[in-house]
Order: structure tokens, then C-alpha cells, then sequence
């Protein structure tokens, strides 16, 4: 190759370096009410599909219902909770950091919803320590986190609840392990849609993605 053709090969170079970078921060969203990110593909110029969701999308799947007592003693059947959109997060009762937080930022999405979309939501905090976690402590816990009439407390043995962490990919609150904050929302047909990370959850974001199931037909 000649020294010429060196020079405008490297040339060419440098002005297209700027336009991938460019493009690619081009690509996420500034927009707080916009979709979460548009992914391009830098190489072919060819968007992939926008998903209307700032939390992440969950593979499609049949419905993982459950029948649990919640710490009134009531029985809370997610196949009865059809047309409602369910707010779905493992908690126990005696946390003093991640799960008070969790349950804040429940609330503060619920707050953030008009009368008529809140009717049509339900939010249940799923225990993920059986041995502790009984109807005295679940109710004291919703009572001094003040979120008492936001969230029900599902209650239940270790055989009853395990199945249900499997479903949902929660994991157990243990001596050598902390369990997994995540909070899941379930459309009105009862199939996991979002997943949100607890340190990417905010209320402003979950309310979002509560709306954008609302408003989805059945």
C-alpha cells in the first residue's frame, strides 16, 4: 500500500471514530418519559425493537400462580387476581435496610397512580424467611413501615414458599446469604413482565411501567 493511500485510509478513520461514539450515546434515551433505551446497531444502522418498560423485561412465560395466606390470615390467589396489575417482591420482616427501602419505593409508585389505576393494582410483599416471619411480625412491619393498606404480606412454610421463589427466581433469606431484592410486576393476564433490580428501582419508574400494563389490553 502507498504512503497515500495510508494517509486517506487513516483520515477516514478519524472522522468516523466521532460518529460511532456519537450514535451510541445518541441511543439512550434523555427523555424521563420516554422509553428506557433505543439499542442500535452500529454497524448495520438497524434499530432493534424500543420496549415501552424502564425496568427489564422478563422472557415471556404461562402464568406461575400461587395461593398464600397473607398476615391477616386471608388467602390471596394470584389466578384471582385477573385484570389487576400485581407489584410481586421478596421481603422478611425483621430487615432493616433493603427491605424497608423496597416497600417505600412500592408505595411511592402507588402514590404516584390516579384512583382508578390504583383499583387496578395489588401489591404483595413475599416472605423469604419462613422461620421468622409470622402474621405478628408481617403486620407490626407494615404498621412501622407505614405501608400498611400498599402492600399484603404473603406468609407460609418453607415447603409452600419455595416453589414460588423458583417461579419467580427470588432466593431465600439465609445466616450466609442475603436474599435478592427485586421487585416483579405480573400483567393483567398474570405473566412476569418487568423486573426491577432494587438499586435500579424508583418509584417514578415503577409507576411507569404499572401504567404501561394498565393500559395493555387483557
Amino acid at each position: 500500500m502507498s504512503s497515500r493511500a495510508r494517509l486517506v485510509l487513516i483520515v477516514i478513520a478519524a472522522f468516523a471514530l466521532p460518529t460511532a461514539v456519537f450514535a451510541a450515546f445518541a441511543a439512550r434515551s434523555p427523555d424521563s418519559n420516554g422509553p428506557a433505551a433505543i439499542v442500535q446497531d452500529l454497524n448495520s444502522g438497524v434499530s432493534g425493537p424500543v420496549s415501552p418498560f424502564k425496568g427489564a423485561t422478563r422472557p415471556p412465560a404461562p402464568p406461575a400462580d400461587f395461593a398464600l395466606h397473607d398476615q391477616n390470615g386471608d388467602l390471596v390467589e394470584t389466578s384471582a387476581l385477573r385484570g389487576k396489575v400485581v407489584v410481586l417482591t421478596p421481603l422478611y420482616t425483621h430487615c432493616q435496610d433493603t427491605c424497608p427501602l423496597t416497600a417505600q419505593q412500592v408505595r411511592g409508585a402507588i402514590d404516584d397512580l390516579s384512583g382508578s389505576e390504583r383499583n387496578g393494582v395489588r401489591a404483595l410483599a413475599l416472605s423469604v424467611d419462613p422461620a421468622n416471619d409470622t402474621a405478628d411480625s408481617a403486620r407490626r412491619f407494615l404498621v412501622e413501615r407505614r405501608v400498611s393498606g400498599y402492600l399484603d404480606f404473603l406468609l407460609g412454610s418453607r415447603s409452600e414458599l419455595q416453589p414460588v421463589w423458583r417461579d419467580y427466581g427470588f432466593a431465600p433469606q439465609t445466616k450466609e446469604q442475603e436474599h435478592n431484592s427485586y421487585v416483579v410486576l405480573l400483567d393483567k393476564r398474570g405473566r412476569q413482565r418487568v423486573g426491577f433490580p432494587i438499586d435500579h428501582l424508583t418509584p417514578e419508574d415503577l409507576a411507569h411501567d404499572i401504567k404501561v400494563l394498565l393500559a395493555q389490553k387483557e
